[in-house]
């Protein structure tokens, strides 16, 4: 599994991951997501590098211009709710392609301990498709690693780019471990080294969903 960490370079990127790690910046629930999604921009503009293209004439009101259109349109998946402006962005830039929707949740057995439930799928024929799979927070990876197994029941794509702004060097391990789909590649915008035992990146930037549309009742 190829792993790429844009926030290793120096760019505007970089701003944008400060920001919402900020506790003083986060108060503001629009400009929160309003910076996820255009972290999601910078990805997706990134990913499209990878994509496959074609020279096409296109005819302007002057002449004729040979340009390099990309030929797939790649599926965006996302694990709900946290996901949501993450994929806007990634839609701003794909914005002909088809979605997948994966809700995702934790089922708390007792203090401390809790497992990961998939209830919900909403997605196209998947089969030899590009799958561009994102979720704010890559922790411990299992709920990625259980996403990724529910989108195989839509059948088998030729390549999956997994996506998430914060990482625990845990998670990663996990994934490239465990991954069900083995032509894949993981974008991280940051690696953090610790987490917590209730699975939060530490210092990662808190509960991604809450901070993007209020906190949630247990």
């Amino acid at each position: 599994m190829e792993i790429i960490n844009l926030g290793k370079k120096n760019s505007i990127f970089n701003h944008f991951i400060r920001e919402i790690r900020d506790i003083k910046i986060q108060n503001d629930s629009m400009r929160f997501r309003r910076n996820i999604e255009r972290i999601g921009e910078i990805f997706a503009y990134e990913i499209s590098k990878k994509m496959k293209y074609k020279n096409k004439a296109i005819t302007t009101p002057l002449g004729i211009s040979t340009e390099s259109l990309m030929t797939e349109k790649p599926v965006l998946a996302t694990i709900l709710r946290a996901g949501l402006p993450l994929h806007q962005g990634f839609l701003n830039y794909f914005d002909s392609s088809d979605n997948t929707f994966i809700s995702a949740y934790r089922k708390h057995k007792k203090e401390g301990d809790f497992e990961i439930k998939i209830e919900y799928l909403a997605s196209p024929d998947l089969e030899d498709k590009t799958i561009i799979l994102c979720d704010p927070m890559l922790a411990s990876g299992s709920s990625m690693i259980l996403a990724m197994e529910a989108i195989l029941r839509k059948g088998k794509p030729k390549h999956i780019h997994i996506v998430a702004i914060m990482s625990s060097s845990e998670g990663i391990n996990y994934l490239k471990r465990n991954t069900p789909i083995k032509n894949c590649t993981l974008w991280v915008g940051a690696e953090d080294a610790e987490m917590t035992a209730e699975s939060y990146i530490v210092p990662g930037l808190g509960d991604a969903g809450d901070l993007s549309f209020g906190k949630k009742s247990e």
